[in-house]
């Protein structure tokens, strides 16, 4: 059996990243498993010319060791686009060539093993043994970054048809738009990429398109500098330190900080529209403050809404649906077997600790992600996954091995002394 200083579940961006950050480290020896045959971002979503919306600096590793061979702008470098990229003049690189670069960095290290599904992990008192169908690993410490799953709302769980989640949209898109009718359900930037996407085409291809979402208006996503000072150190300080109660009322008022919609796409499809009225009508719809309560399939979608403001129930007839209903983050079964050694909160979730380690003891399991209401907006933000990474190592060596950064607001966000 193989022996490594930590093992870590999942190749998510945030592991990924992890890799690259330990890979010149002797001292450390450490594994990352991943179900999955190759590092692939959100492939269902690489739409031609959607961008990121955090700037090419967030990468994999530049903002805890900018002279790192696993940056952004080396992957530019060795692919022959970093001068057209130069040209570009824009912070925000394209999805699809971010779903690259992981690729391609993920074709540099040696730690990484694909194929390999985590079926159980469990404790002997000394070391955790992590164990898939093939092999089976010890270690001292877990690194876990199995991501989040497809979120379903409870109505569309046993929904039959062949709906889809926005997770798969690229896969399904050219069935979907042979429908008559197509309906899109959700709030946030996949919604919006979706609708912009579907309203291209929807003077070609003949079908009536609606866009509905339980927000009672389309959320720009705050993107002001001020504003993302709450994605630094000092917050997560700040943050991480209010009560229980304070960090879940205020894990819900964020959303918008982390989940609206990209203001240039807002305008883009506005643009669209009043482009495409100008010959007429655009058999479009778009509803606000409507909650989707009810669903059924016979060959075709009855979806039943509330609208929340005026407290009226309404249904509306489909042929193909698209949920663009975000994610959730779920523990993962193979942990059952040490779910004694884990901290958890007065809401049976983790109880992440400010190093990001969620066990018992403070120093051994460690989570990517998954912590919006202990870390609140900087746990899913791809900027701030270098200084956790950068925290973890910490932890793992037992000293600083990337610097991290202590204080780097303008503003302070709790009273003065």
């Amino acid at each position: 059996m193989s022996e490594y200083d930590f093992v870590a579940v999942g190749l998510g961006p945030f592991n990924l990243g992890l890799a690259c950050l330990t890979e010149p480290i002797e001292e450390l020896d450490g594994l990352f498993l991943e179900r999955r045959q190759a590092v692939d971002w959100h492939p269902g979503m690489l739409l031609e010319s959607v961008t990121l919306q955090t700037p090419f600096l967030a990468d994999l590793v530049t903002l805890a060791d900018p002279t790192s061979p696993y940056s952004f702008l080396n992957y530019l470098k060795e692919t022959g686009r970093l001068y057209p990229f130069y040209i570009r003049e824009s912070f925000y690189p394209l999805r699809r060539e971010y779903d690259a670069y992981c690729r391609w960095a993920a074709s540099r290290l040696s730690s990484l093993r694909f194929g390999q599904e985590v079926l159980e992990v469990t404790h002997d008192g000394d070391r955790y043994t992590v164990r898939t169908a093939t092999a089976e690993y010890r270690t001292r410490r877990l690194v876990v970054g199995t991501g989040a799953a497809p979120y379903l709302p409870p109505a569309c769980r046993d929904l039959g048809g062949d709906f889809l989640h926005s997770s798969g949209y690229l896969y399904g898109k050219a069935a979907l738009q042979d429908k008559e009718s197509i309906t899109v359900v959700g709030s946030g930037q996949s919604a919006a990429e979706i609708y912009y996407d579907l309203l291209s085409d929807i003077d070609t291809r003949g079908y009536r398109l609606t866009w509905v979402t339980r927000s009672p208006r389309f959320f720009p996503l705050e993107y002001t500098k001020l504003t993302l000072e709450m994605t630094s150190p000092d917050y997560v300080d700040y943050f991480h330190a209010l009560p229980e109660n304070t960090r879940y009322r205020l894990e819900a008022e964020q959303k918008g900080l982390f989940k609206g919609i990209d203001t240039d796409l807002i305008n883009a499809i506005f643009d669209l529209l009043y482009t495409k009225s100008a010959a007429g009508a655009v058999p479009t719809r778009l509803i606000t403050n409507a909650e989707l309560t009810g669903a059924a399939y016979d060959g075709g979608y009855t979806l039943t809404f509330r609208h929340v403001e005026q407290e009226r129930d309404f249904t509306l007839r489909t042929d193909g649906l698209v949920l663009a209903t975000g994610y959730r983050h779920e523990v993962p079964a193979f942990l059952e077997p040490v779910r004694d050694r884990i901290r958890w909160d007065s809401r049976g979730r983790y109880a992440v600790a400010r190093n990001y380690s969620i066990d018992v003891t403070g120093r051994e399991i460690f989570l990517q992600n998954g912590g919006t209401h202990t870390h609140s907006i900087t746990s899913p933000d791809l900027g701030m996954g270098p200084y956790r990474n950068s925290w973890i190592i910490r932890e793992l060596l037992g000293r600083e091995h990337y610097p991290i950064e202590k204080s780097i607001a303008f503003q302070e966000f709790g009273a003065p002394a």
